[in-house]
């Protein structure tokens, strides 16, 4: 039987919450440890191959894997000829630009004529052209923020996330060059049985990503709010709603976006609404 050969980054931040979206989504991993390259599952069409993240996308193009899980900077970064398939919703940071934090900053033209130390050089290099700027690129691995501190470049262009490693090295962010997080990234020519495996899989990672921005809504109030009630809580389709044992009571249920919750109650309680319970929500479908 034909099988989904997955990617994922061998050890960092991004092996971790993989294998736990796809165990979210039922995937039974059998001897999946960071000492092992490769791991089967028991339960569904795939295996799992541990490599450096910086290595997937070539896997990838090369048709050794059928998709990766890794970061979209990554993607960007080595212009190989795979495609992005799928948002994971999760590893999500920004590639920005830094100076020292006492120096002055207007634009992008501040970078015009000087060093700039990355990772990344080729979305740097982009980025770059496209605001017509003319600045030297210093290629380094690991630890570029400490290039302005010891003369080898006037700024850096690196990952953040919470941007407290960019303090505690007298950096500040000064300009986004791209926003990103871990994706999905196939081969533009996988076989028809790997794409239906990778479909049955996106469909599953779907599920349980929607379950997580929303929850369960279950309250109680004045039939005669129902209507209205209703209108504020459409819910996948229409909430469902059930008379309580109390005359000219009813039961509400629905599905509510999470960062929509708090701005609702307020309306629910002015209809009326009572006993408001909000319940998690494993998997999702739609």
């Amino acid at each position: 039987m034909n099988k989904l050969k997955i990617a994922i980054q061998k050890s960092g931040r991004l092996h971790d919450e993989s294998v736990k979206l796809l165990k979210e989504c039922g995937l039974a991993i059998v001897n999946g440890n960071k000492q092992k390259l490769r791991a089967q599952v028991q339960n569904f069409p795939a295996e799992l191959l541990f490599l450096r993240d910086d290595d997937i996308p070539q896997y990838v193009a090369d048709k050794v894997v059928d998709v990766g899980m890794v970061g979209e900077n990554v993607v960007l970064e080595k212009k190989k000829m795979v495609e992005v398939v799928h948002n994971l919703g999760f590893a999500r940071c920004r590639l920005s630009l830094a100076i020292s934090s006492h120096l002055d900053y207007d634009d992008i033209s501040y970078f015009h004529g000087k060093k700039i130390a990355t990772s990344y050089p080729n979305i740097l290099a982009d980025y770059l052209n496209q605001n017509q700027v003319e600045a030297e690129i210093h290629e380094i691995n690991g630890s570029v923020e400490i290039a302005p501190g010891i003369g080898l470049a006037d700024g850096i262009c690196d990952l953040v996330s919470t941007g407290s490693t960019l303090f505690s090295n007298g950096l500040k962010e000064v300009d986004t060059i791209l926003r990103s997080e871990a994706v999905l990234a196939s081969s533009p020519q996988l076989s028809a049985s790997s794409k239906e495996i990778l479909d049955k899989l996106i469909f599953r990672i779907k599920a349980v990503n929607e379950a997580k921005v929303n929850k369960y809504l279950l309250l109680n109030a004045p039939t005669e709010a129902v209507k209205e009630i209703s209108a504020i809580l459409p819910g996948m389709k229409s909430p469902t709603v059930l008379p309580l044992h109390t005359p000219g009571w009813s039961s509400i249920h629905s599905v509510v976006n999470e960062n929509q919750f708090w701005g609702k109650i307020d309306e629910l309680k002015a209809l009326g609404a009572q006993g408001i319970l909000v319940v998690p929500i494993e998997k999702m479908i739609r």
